[in-house]
C-alpha cells in the first residue's frame, strides 16, 4: 500500500461519512448536521385535498384540476400529500425510460460534453414550459409531467430510428404516440399526462389541455434554440448565417432567443385567451427551424449518420424477431401485455416483431451499437458516429 500516498486520506473521509450514517438525534427528532438549526415556524399543513381546493383560487378557470388519484387506467388510492400530476411527474423521472434518453441522440450521435442529448432537452423543455404555465396560471405539475415524458417513446439515433423502425408496424413508429401507449404504459399514467405526451409533435391532433398545447409549443421552442447553440458550438454553423427575421425580432443567443418566445406566448395567450404566440415571432420561430432544418438536421454528415442508424436498427429488430426468447419479459409485457408471454411467441411472427421493435427502440445509441457488434458481428466502421 505504501506505493498508494492517497489510501490514508481515503479511508479517513470514508470514516468521516459513515460517522454521519445514522445522522444526529435528540428524543423527539433525526436531524442531517451536527449544527443543523433550520426550522419550518409557523405552517398550514398543506394535505393533498387542501391543496387541491386551492387550485381553485389559483388557476386559470380552464386550467387542468388534479383530483383525487386521477384519471387512470388501473385505479389506485390517492397520495396523502401530492397531486394526482405530481405522482405522475416523479414516476416519469424515477423511471428507466427518462434514464435513458440520457444516452440518446437528440441531434449529435455519442454527444460532447456540452452537446444535448434527449434527457438535456427535456429538461429543458419542462423549464420552457413551467415558465410559460406560471405566468398562466396553469397547472405546472401536469406541465412538467408531460414534458419530462415527452420523448421517452424515442429511439436511438434519434429521428433516423422512426424511419428506421416504422417498416415493421402496421400503424408506423412514431415516438409520440409510442411514448404514451407503450413505453410509458407500465407506470399507469394519468389521460392528461398521457395525452400531452401522445399528441405533442405538431402534426398530431391538439392536445385536450391547454397544459398540453404550452408543452407542443415548449418542444419547438426547445429544440429550436438549443440546437442551434450546439451547432454554432460544434463549428457547423454561425450566429451570422441566421435570417434577418430570426436575428432581428429574437436575437442570436440562447439566452434571448428562449426570452423571446416566452414572452410571446404568454402575451398572445392572455390577449386572446388562446395558447399561442404573437404572430411576428411566430414567424421568426417559423424561419429559425426552417434554417436548422436545411442547414443541421439535413446536411450531408446528418444524412450519412442517419443511413448508418437506419441500417444498423433494422438489422437488430430483423435479429431479435427471429429470437424472442432474447427479448427481456419487460419489455415484451409493455407492447403485448402481461398475459402472453414472450417464450411463446413464434419468431418471426408481427408479435415478435412488435417486441423486437419495442426493445431496439429502448435501447441507448451505445446499447444499439454494442448489440451490433456482439451479437451481428457489424462491422465498426458502419456504425454510425458522432459528428
Amino acid at each position: 500500500m505504501d506505493d498508494l500516498p492517497f489510501v490514508d486520506d481515503a479511508v479517513e473521509r470514508a470514516d468521516r461519512w459513515a460517522s454521519t450514517m445514522a445522522g444526529h438525534s435528540d428524543d423527539e427528532v433525526v436531524v442531517a448536521h451536527a449544527d443543523s438549526h433550520a426550522t419550518v415556524g409557523d405552517a398550514v399543513i398543506l394535505t393533498r385535498e387542501s391543496r387541491e381546493e386551492r387550485e381553485d383560487e389559483l388557476l386559470a378557470s380552464n386550467a387542468t384540476r388534479a383530483v383525487g388519484a386521477g384519471s387512470r387506467t388501473v385505479e389506485e388510492a390517492p397520495d396523502p400529500y401530492r397531486t394526482c400530476f405530481e405522482r405522475d411527474r416523479d414516476r416519469i423521472l424515477h423511471d428507466s425510460s427518462f434514464r435513458r434518453l440520457a444516452g440518446k441522440t437528440q441531434v449529435f450521435v455519442f454527444p460532447g460534453d456540452h452537446q444535448r442529448n434527449r434527457m438535456t432537452h427535456a429538461l429543458e423543455v419542462a423549464q420552457v414550459a413551467r415558465s410559460v404555465a406560471t405566468s398562466l396560471s396553469l397547472n405546472v405539475p401536469l406541465v412538467e409531467a408531460m414534458a419530462i415524458g415527452h420523448d421517452c417513446g424515442h429511439g436511438p439515433g434519434g429521428h433516423a430510428s422512426e424511419d428506421a423502425l416504422s417498416p415493421y408496424l402496421e400503424e408506423g413508429f412514431d415516438h409520440a404516440p409510442w411514448g404514451a401507449d407503450v413505453t410509458l404504459r407500465p407506470l399507469n399514467l394519468c389521460a392528461e399526462t398521457l395525452d400531452g405526451i401522445r399528441n405533442h409533435s405538431w402534426s398530431l391532433p391538439a392536445p385536450q389541455t391547454p397544459e398540453g398545447e404550452v408543452v407542443s409549443w415548449a418542444d419547438r421552442i426547445a429544440y429550436v434554440c438549443h440546437d442551434f447553440e450546439d451547432a454554432v458550438a460544434s463549428g457547423i454553423v454561425t450566429a451570422g448565417m441566421l435570417p434577418d427575421v430570426v436575428a432581428e425580432r429574437c436575437g442570436t443567443d440562447r439566452s434571448g432567443q428562449l426570452g423571446t418566445f416566452v414572452r410571446a406566448m404568454v402575451t398572445a395567450t392572455i390577449r386572446t385567451g388562446k395558447v399561442g404566440m404573437v404572430p411576428d415571432i411566430a414567424e421568426a420561430l417559423a424561419a429559425f427551424r426552417k434554417f436548422n432544418y436545411e442547414n443541421i438536421y439535413l446536411r450531408p454528415a446528418s444524412a450519412k449518420q442517419a443511413d448508418a442508424v437506419i441500417v444498423l436498427l433494422r438489422a437488430l429488430v430483423e435479429h431479435y424477431a427471429d429470437r424472442p426468447h432474447a427479448i427481456p419479459d419487460a419489455t415484451a409485457a409493455a407492447v403485448l401485455g402481461d398475459d402472453i408471454s414472450i417464450d411463446l411467441v413464434e419468431a418471426g411472427s408481427t408479435q415478435a416483431l412488435r417486441a423486437a421493435v419495442a426493445y431496439v427502440a429502448g435501447m441507448t445509441d451505445r446499447f444499439a451499437c454494442e448489440r451490433g457488434l456482439a451479437e451481428l458481428d457489424w462491422d465498426p466502421a458502419k456504425l454510425p458516429r458522432a459528428v
